[in-house]
């Protein structure tokens, strides 16, 4: 079988967010199950394909709203107004239908779609209809826009996050009922994009490749690390909950270092707090870590941090929305929401690490069972595209 890959970012050699992170390893997974993936989509200023023999590029963009000037998020959105569109498929329509047609025509001969994500689907979204297609939903887009818009402060983001909301929830239905199959990353999005009594979807549990023989050299740094792209929004609902409702509640001796990119007015906020950017290795900077806090509290899909830091066998304090998705979460991990008792677990965890004892576990049984389970989906949706044609 020979699949189009349609996504908004194809896979580059060093892989820096979830969204990038999840899209490899699905690729992998088809590619173990035995099916041919040309990628189609855009690549990051500056990078490349990681495999650039079977991926026809559209060209380089850079859609994050943090690096955008305040002209072009004017231009996103005056062009969403008046094309209809979300902001997120707008940023993708820097080719015209015309060019974008070619470029999945030069894939032929081929089989099936494979939609990842809502943003460049829906950025030309009548393109897909001559062949069955498999539609990846990350995340519920139109539940997290909703949260983003619960929780903005201004009465104008609160008015575009829920434009794209309601915008989102149409989308996605549209492409779950054009879809032959649906994979989500979390078994509860099933139920939420209301597939759950359908035989058409099931959930990837996903693996992020995280370089497990660094344990061998791991050595501890800091005590508490937190990671992540903290300018999407629903990442920083859940820093901005860990650094207000967590932190106070501490040991005070305990050090926090928040890596990432973080939008200046958070860092202006919390000017105690040890903010690095950046960082070479998000790896090795989990890894010097003594104890990882997982600390969502917005958004849907799965959260590939946790997956990482239960791969790598790490000592975890976890909001209950970090673990979504996760049958087996290991015995050193503490799952909690109220954020005195997340503190207390925390500054517990911390103590027993500083003593000596070593709270590092296997990683091996987990990341095998995710992948068993992931190849095992993987299959049951090939199964619908064949049957499909």
């Amino acid at each position: 079988m020979h699949v189009v890959f349609i996504t908004s970012i194809v896979p580059d050699s060093k892989p820096a967010t979830g969204y990038e992170i999840a899209n490899k390893a699905i690729i992998d997974g088809l590619k173990r199950a035995g099916v041919k993936v040309t990628i189609v989509g855009f690549v990051w200023p500056g990078s490349a394909p990681l495999d650039p023999h079977n991926t026809i590029l559209l060209g380089e963009v850079d859609v994050r709203n943090d690096t955008a000037s305040f002209s072009q998020k004017l231009r996103w959105l005056g062009k969403a107004v008046l094309t209809g569109l979300t902001v997120s498929s707008v940023k993708l329509r820097i080719i015209s239908k015309e060019r974008f047609r070619t470029a999945i025509a030069s894939a032929e001969p081929f089989d099936a779609y494979i939609l990842n994500g809502v943003a460049l689907a829906g950025a030309f979204e009548d393109c897909f209809s001559d062949k069955p297609q498999i539609f990846i939903a990350h995340n519920v887009e139109h539940r997290s826009a909703r949260e983003n818009a619960d929780a903005a402060t201004s009465m104008i983001q609160k008015y575009l996050f829920s434009r794209e909301s309601r915008l989102l929830a149409g989308l996605e239905k549209r492409l779950c009922d054009s879809a032959a199959f649906v994979f989500t990353l979390a078994d509860e999005d099933i139920a939420a994009l209301q597939l759950d009594t359908t035989d058409r979807a099931a959930a990837l549990p996903l693996i992020t490749e995280a370089d497990t023989t660094k344990m061998s050299n791991r050595k501890i740094e800091r005590e508490l690390g937190l990671i992540g792209t903290w300018t999407w929004q629903p990442n920083r609902i859940g820093l901005e909950w860990f650094l207000r409702e967590v932190a106070p509640h501490l040991d005070q001796d305990i050090g926090i270092t928040v890596a990432g990119s973080t939008p200046a007015d958070l860092k202006a906020a919390w000017p105690n707090f040890n903010f690095a950017g950046r960082v070479p290795d998000a790896t090795d900077f989990v890894l010097g870590c003594a104890v990882i806090p997982l600390i969502s509290r917005a958004g849907t899909g799965v959260q590939l941090k946790t997956i990482e830091t239960f791969e790598l066998g790490l000592p975890s304090v976890a909001t209950a929305l970090s673990v979504r998705g996760i049958a087996d979460i290991p015995d050193n991990c503490v799952v909690a929401d109220d954020p005195v008792i997340f503190a207390r677990a925390v500054s517990q965890m911390v103590a027993r690490v500083r003593s000596g004892e070593d709270m590092t576990r296997s990683g091996k049984a987990f990341r095998a069972a995710q992948q068993a389970r992931f190849d095992r989906q993987i299959k049951l949706g090939l199964a619908h595209i064949q049957t499909a044609e």
